[in-house]
């Protein structure tokens, strides 16, 4: 996965050894209940409460020990090992300072992308002290990188409801509010966090992100010139996003922009087919300069991604080399970022965008992919029963301007806070989290407590990981089913029986595809259970106000019987 890019890699084919006979599928009145939160908010227009409202701090943190500060020295500059033996002395002294030990080395192990080993460092610095504060800061991003955003909210408000200010605190709850469309909240949680700590590269790497083009610019240089703890591949994204920012702040008109003022428009889907029989999904037709290309229309990746061949006959401009990742077990592919004078798609026509090209064209089983977040600026209508792809107007949000319309395809995209507005003729949709371009939906399997699945058109259908299944069914090997994706094909890939997957107002059981998603999860930052693929979705009319992080799903039984 590409952590610092913009687009996703749920791109799959399943090759099976029959073809998979129609789906039960049901609209039911069931919802499972979740406690009102800013994570998990109660359905109505309502503002987050001040309980969830962060504001800029008025004192300073206490002070650390010597010892831990050495310690967390070393975890800021990346000598995770010095940082962990560290972190291990001082616990097994078991001094007053075993509790904040144990809760830096749960921050380390994620770092390390270790969560089993995270978790229980976190519990026990919350049982070595119940009142100290990092304590249940560390707990917390252990619980947002096991998909438990309820509780991370719940644990990362103690030090702050204590009057105790928490740089982690509020920089956690920046990513809480984010993922649920409380940008405004978001931002004033993040400025208190670089406020408390600006030397802590976590938060210096967020922070970036709120920043206007020249600001970042001359920002990303300086951290980039100094000591972080990024691993390779991410140290590598913020490299090549460098080079996007310096070529777009040396063009005279910058950012993706619609040149034509359209309101609404619509255009066919079209159909992409595996063999003469078989959709493999739905697609646009998108020119580049003037050559038109066919593209997956992809809710579970981000931007647009073309195959070089494409991209070369575009004349589409290559800026900077790059690794593509997703699914797949050979490794990330190669590509580059590329900038494109103009784009079509329908009666839309924009102006100066980026776009990623994957240098193999077997990579891709089409011309490219187009991630449904590039619409983000527009309500989203994708009615696949009628092939039909539709963009309006997102409702007015109250007191502010009206935003005018891009395709959002820019590494560089300015950033508009605003907070969640759920208009009267939303009443209807389902809150979702929006990390990145990935819509995540509550979704509960076999009627046990929910977990984050990934809307995903480009997924040939629904999936389930391993350690998810394996908590309410079995799960069996066969060696007939072939799961192939961006990377190369899946190595281990398994069979989970009578799956009862419940969202939003419908229900739907079968058995389904798992296999193991931890490279995905741990790039997003949260723990993915699995795919609503499109075996699924092909009966469903699809609207997404990416703005405010909200789906709404309807079904025409008639059609499908």
């Amino acid at each position: 996965m590409k952590s610092a890019g913009n687009f996703a890699a749920a791109l799959l084919l399943a090759i099976a050894f029959a073809s998979a006979a129609p789906h039960s599928f049901a609209k039911t009145p069931q919802q499972t209940p979740v406690a009102p939160t800013a994570a998990n908010p109660p359905q109505s227009t309502a503002a987050p409460t001040a309980a969830t409202s962060s504001p800029a701090p008025k004192s300073q943190p206490a002070a650390m020990s010597p010892a831990l500060l050495h310690a967390q020295d070393f975890y800021r500059s990346g000598k995770f090992d010095l940082a962990a033996a560290e972190y291990s002395a001082i616990i097994s002294g078991n001094g007053p300072d075993a509790a904040a030990a144990c809760a830096g080395l749960a921050r380390l192990y994620l770092k390390q992308k270790k969560p089993a080993d995270a978790y229980p460092a976190a519990q026990k610095a919350v049982a070595l002290d119940p009142h100290l504060g990092a304590a249940h800061v560390a707990l917390a991003e252990v619980y947002f990188r096991q998909g438990k955003l309820s509780d991370a909210e719940h644990e990362f408000q103690i030090p702050l409801k204590e009057k105790t200010p928490d740089a982690r605190a509020y920089l956690g709850l920046s990513r809480i509010y984010r993922a649920t469309s409380n940008y405004k909240m978001a931002k004033t949680a993040l400025d208190a966090a670089h406020q408390l700590d600006p030397e802590d590269p976590d938060i210096r790497r967020s922070w970036l992100g709120t920043l206007s083009l020249k600001d970042r610019l001359k920002a990303l240089q300086e951290y980039l010139a100094g000591r972080t703890n990024d691993d390779d591949e991410t140290h590598e994204n913020l490299e090549h996003s460098l080079v996007v920012l310096e070529d777009e702040s040396n063009r005279p008109v910058r950012g993706c922009h619609l040149v034509n003022k359209i309101a609404a428009t619509q255009t066919k889907l079209e159909r992409l087919m595996i063999d003469p029989k078989r959709i493999r999904g739905y697609g646009l037709k998108v020119k580049f300069n003037d050559t038109t290309a066919r593209l997956l229309l992809d809710t579970g990746a981000g931007g647009i991604l073309v195959n070089r061949k494409i991209a070369e006959k575009a004349g589409v401009q290559r800026i900077v080399e790059q690794k593509l990742g997703g699914i797949g077990d050979k490794g990330q592919a190669g590509g580059y970022v590329g900038y494109a004078e103009s784009l079509q798609i329908g009666e839309l026509q924009f102006q100066n965008c980026y776009v990623d090209v994957v240098e193999n064209n077997r990579s891709l089983n089409e011309d490219g992919l187009i991630g449904a977040d590039v619409f983000a600026h527009f309500l989203v209508d994708i009615d696949f029963p009628n092939e039909s792809f539709k963009l309006s107007e997102l409702p007015k949000l109250p007191d502010e301007p009206a935003e005018t319309a891009t395709l959002d395809t820019s590494k560089t995209s300015t950033y508009h806070p605003h907070d969640r507005y759920m208009a009267p003729e939303m009443q209807s949709y389902t809150r979702v989290f929006r990390l990145g371009h990935m819509l995540l939906i509550p979704v509960s399997v076999n009627e046990h407590p929910v977990k984050l699945f990934l809307i995903d058109t480009g997924s040939f259908d629904n999936t389930i990981t391993p350690a998810a299944a394996r908590e309410s069914t079995k799960i069996y090997s066969d060696d007939r089913m072939r799961v192939k994706g961006l990377n190369g094909e899946v190595k281990n890939v398994f069979m989970a029986e009578d799956v009862n997957l419940t969202f939003a107002h419908f229900k739907q059981k079968k058995t389904i595809v798992a296999f193991d998603l931890t490279h995905i999860s741990d790039s997003v930052g949260t723990e993915i259970s699995g795919t609503l693929g499109f075996g699924m979705l092909f009966m469903l009319d699809i609207r997404i106000d990416y703005r405010d992080g909200l789906v709404d799903f309807s079904f025409d039984p008639n059609r499908f019987h």
